[in-house]
């Protein structure tokens, strides 16, 4: 049986963009933690690192979809090297005024700029697109994406945070700058994968995030990125409160470990199922899956759980994704998928936030409970979805 994975890569500079997509993608994943470790260390506490820090992903949240709606009007190539420069020379600013200790306002004000990074995320799935519309291949590119999207959250952090430590503060930012300069660089240079710029509507003017179904898939994903944040979190305070504080990194890594090996699988199946089928199954699978949490009594026991959680993450992102592809007109497909994936990291956020503030006042576990109230959330937004997408 022939690997759909490698037939993928059948494509002409499919390879190419692929990798130069994943050095770009990966200073979204090392920036923020890199911040923090750069600030705490030179500062000497947590309270202007993670506000910093914090300012530099709302901004992210905020820009990215513009950027992606400029990308769909004027093209890949015209607008990325534009935004990777302004955020990228705002983060050098930012570094700059760390080490020369200017006002703290100026670090908040070139953590804003670094904002206008790209989402190279969904730049690659905007070519994977162009490539494969309309084809069973498509479904196998966004699980790919899904895939790497998580080898990107598990490599960059800690990658990020080893540089700053052994290094020097800054190492962990400023090699995170190189790889934006690098990789978006190589990814413009790709012109022959550019996906074209299509004409726009006239009848839909205005962002797609005026659309009623972009809006609840937007839900949802931030539903999804909600009990992402708390296990992050839960699983610290989980590992700590049993002695075993090193345990957290293998939960966390049990956790992506279900959602890469579920998305591989599911990107390798030829279903025949539509996909607001598939997308109700999902949303029932992750407000189902959320519920063993509760009951982990020790580190074996929440692994076990964090990695049945795990498995319908992928699959879930990677439908949502597909039904985007036809929601959305082609000619704002880019801003499309960046809005999704602006709701996961804003859940990710609120998830993290919330579940922290429920384990300082109730302990390690009741966090859990924030994640059963997002599957909730999850489970009625895919059925709004399926009734809204069959009618």
């Amino acid at each position: 049986m022939a690997n759909p994975y490698q037939a993928l890569f059948n494509a002409p500079g499919s390879r190419a963009f692929v990798l130069a997509g994943m050095v770009a993608r990966m200073p979204i994943s090392m920036t923020g933690i890199g911040l923090i470790t750069m600030l705490s260390q030179l500062q000497g506490g947590y309270a202007l690192a993670g506000s910093v820090a914090a300012t530099f992903a709302l901004a992210t949240a905020f820009c990215a979809p513009q950027v992606s709606r400029m990308v769909d009007r004027f093209g890949q190539g015209r607008v990325l090297p534009v935004s990777a420069l302004v955020g990228g020379c705002a983060l050098l600013l930012l570094l700059l005024c760390t080490r020369l200790q200017a006002p703290n306002w100026t670090l908040f004000v070139f953590a804003a700029l670094a904002g206008c990074m790209p989402n190279m995320s969904a730049m690659v799935r905007a070519r994977w697109t162009e490539l494969y519309r309309g084809q069973p291949q498509l479904q196998t590119a966004y699980a790919l994406e899904s895939v790497l999207d998580e080898v990107c959250f598990i490599v960059g952090p800690p990658l990020s945070v080893g540089l700053c430590v052994v290094v020097f503060p800054e190492a962990g930012p400023l090699v995170a700058l190189l790889m934006l300069a690098i990789g978006v660089s190589a990814f413009v240079l790709q012109r022959s994968t550019e996906p074209s710029v299509h004409p726009h509507d006239a009848d839909q003017p205005g962002s797609v995030i005026g659309s009623g179904d972009i809006r609840l898939l937007m839900l949802l994903m931030g539903a999804m990125g909600a009990i992402v944040g708390v296990v992050d979190v839960v699983s610290v305070a989980f590992a700590q409160q049993q002695g075993q504080p090193a345990a957290a990194s293998i939960v966390l890594s049990v956790y992506a470990i279900g959602s890469c090996l579920a998305g591989l699988a599911f990107g390798a199946l030829k279903l025949s199922t539509p996909l607001p089928r598939l997308f109700l199954y999902g949303g029932l699978a992750t407000a189902l899956t959320t519920l063993p949490l509760l009951w982990a009594g020790n580190i074996l026991g929440l692994s076990l759980t964090v990695f049945v959680a795990g498995l319908s993450f992928a699959p879930t992102l990677i439908v949502a994704m597909g039904l985007v592809e036809r929601i959305v007109p082609p000619a704002k497909l880019t801003e499309g998928l960046t809005w999704l994936i602006t709701g996961l990291s804003i859940g990710v956020a609120i998830g993290a936030a919330g579940s922290g503030w429920l384990v300082d006042a109730f302990g390690a576990r009741s966090g859990f409970w924030l994640s059963i109230a997002a599957g909730a959330v999850v489970l009625g937004s895919a059925v709004q979805g399926y009734r809204r997408l069959t009618c």
